[in-house]
């Protein structure tokens, strides 16, 4: 799969570019980051709770060139995807600004200026744009190493993506991490630069930071996160609060006979984050927390919330309605994702799969992130023998489930996916996948 993307990627580089590119001279780079699933922890990682994801085979490739040259030199940059159907042209500079028209590059945009805000002197001003907001200094991305004051980059590349957009497997964040990957090697970072654990989490910081102010998207961390620091075969237990994770096996030993997969299917029910109530839950997180505070002084986000300061503030504060159904969300959801992770990695599979389909419930009562369409293809998932569990992943509003099926029966829970949507004049499309590897650099001897 992933050579196809590379040819792509090699093939559209050329069309569009032919000899004639600005950094000619430059060594060829490519480089690939995954998209993503996340088996349960939903709509936890803005308020530093607990996530469960792994990435996946669909991935996106960055192929061209690039160089680190003088501000004195032409700086134009270019970028094109088979995902579109234009060149984007744009200089890095401190008049960058976010792109109306192509909003795809915003990702690219986003990732490459402030990579060079964090590596170069940049203004004060400037670099003020892409502050923490938590605790107002600029995030440490301190893997990356530093221009000189009359430096910057300068790229011209190609993208394939067989990540499917708008259907809840972060093709942004799978865009923005094979963009980080590729401008490291750009700037000479050595393997132990790029892949060292403490570098994997400033690079998922950066690209997080860059979606969060450039794109205009106010995200968690966990998707970057997974598309850069996934390990083939284990999925990754994220506290999203100190960024540690341990990797969690399917099962107790590679072994283990009764092990099951995991089916992926698309709503085709598309969604935009930046337009949609989002942002919106993302505010009311932060309202329940004001209002939780005044009970537990020491609860700063939802992550330190328990049931127990929920009912307490039911009873002295009058917590109802909208909020107080997000709340019970974000907080039961921290359970469930850290009990899941435990049932996985024991072995146990219909635990697991009571806390996915618990999970679904929640989201679609409290979180009121589903949709009817996603509802149904749950629904049809959970009736089916030989299925522990079905839940939505990803934002909501459209996009993916996710259902933990034994593999003796995947095939035929495809079909009757399929066979079963299609009465409802919708059309789906289903994949079985299992943990893949995190984003790297592409050799290309």
């Amino acid at each position: 799969m992933l050579r196809e993307q590379i040819k792509q990627a090699k093939d559209l580089f050329r069309s569009s570019y032919g000899d004639r590119n600005a950094t000619s001279d430059s060594p060829l780079y490519c480089a690939s980051a995954p998209g993503r699933v996340n088996f349960i922890g939903e709509h936890t990682d803005y308020t530093g709770g607990f996530v469960l994801p792994l990435a996946i085979a669909h991935a996106t490739v960055c192929y061209g060139t690039g160089a680190v040259v003088s501000k004195s030199a032409p700086r134009r940059c270019r970028i094109v995807s088979t995902n579109a159907t234009d060149v984007v042209e744009f200089e890095v500079s401190n008049d960058l600004a976010p792109s109306t028209l192509n909003r795809w590059a915003n990702y690219v945009m986003g990732v490459g200026e402030y990579l060079r805000l964090r590596v170069s002197h940049a203004s004060t001003a400037r670099l003020n744009y892409f502050l923490d907001t938590q605790n107002r200094k600029p995030s440490a991305i301190q893997y990356l190493p530093s221009l000189g004051p009359d430096e910057t980059f300068v790229f011209e590349v190609a993208f394939s993506s067989n990540v499917p957009i708008g259907s809840g497997l972060s093709s942004s964040a799978s865009l923005e991490t094979a963009t980080a990957i590729f401008l490291e090697q750009v700037m000479k970072l050595n393997e132990s630069q790029m892949y060292g654990k403490e570098q994997k989490i400033n690079r998922a910081k950066l690209c997080q930071r860059a979606e969060n102010t450039f794109c205009g998207v106010p995200c968690g961390i966990m998707d970057q996160f997974i598309s850069g620091a996934a390990r083939g075969g284990k999925l990754l237990l994220i506290d999203c609060r100190s960024l540690d994770y341990k990797e969690i096996p399917l099962g107790s030993s590679d072994e283990q006979e009764d092990k099951p997969v995991l089916v992926v299917t698309d709503s085709k029910v598309k969604h935009c984050l930046g337009d949609s109530e989002y942002p919106v839950r993302v505010q009311q997180c932060k309202d329940a927390t004001a209002i939780l505070s005044k009970v537990n002084d020491c609860i700063k986000s939802l992550r330190d919330a328990t049931i127990v300061d929920i009912e307490a503030a039911k009873k002295k504060l009058g917590l109802e309605g909208t909020i107080l159904k997000r709340a019970l969300h974000v907080v039961s959801e921290n359970k469930r994702t850290v009990d899941a992770a435990a049932a996985l990695e024991s072995g146990d599979w219909k635990a697991a799969g009571k806390l996915m389909n618990e999970s679904h419930s929640s989201m679609k009562e409290d979180y009121e992130v589903s949709c009817k369409e996603i509802d149904t293809l749950v629904a049809l998932a959970q009736s089916f023998d030989g299925v522990y569990g079905s839940r939505m992943t990803g934002g909501g509003f459209g996009g993916c489930t996710v259902t933990l099926v034994k593999k003796e029966a995947a095939n035929g829970l495809i079909g009757y996916l399929k066979e079963e949507y299609k009465k409802t004049g919708q059309e789906c499309e289903c994949f079985v996948t299992s943990p893949s590897q995190g984003g790297v650099v592409v050799d290309l001897d």
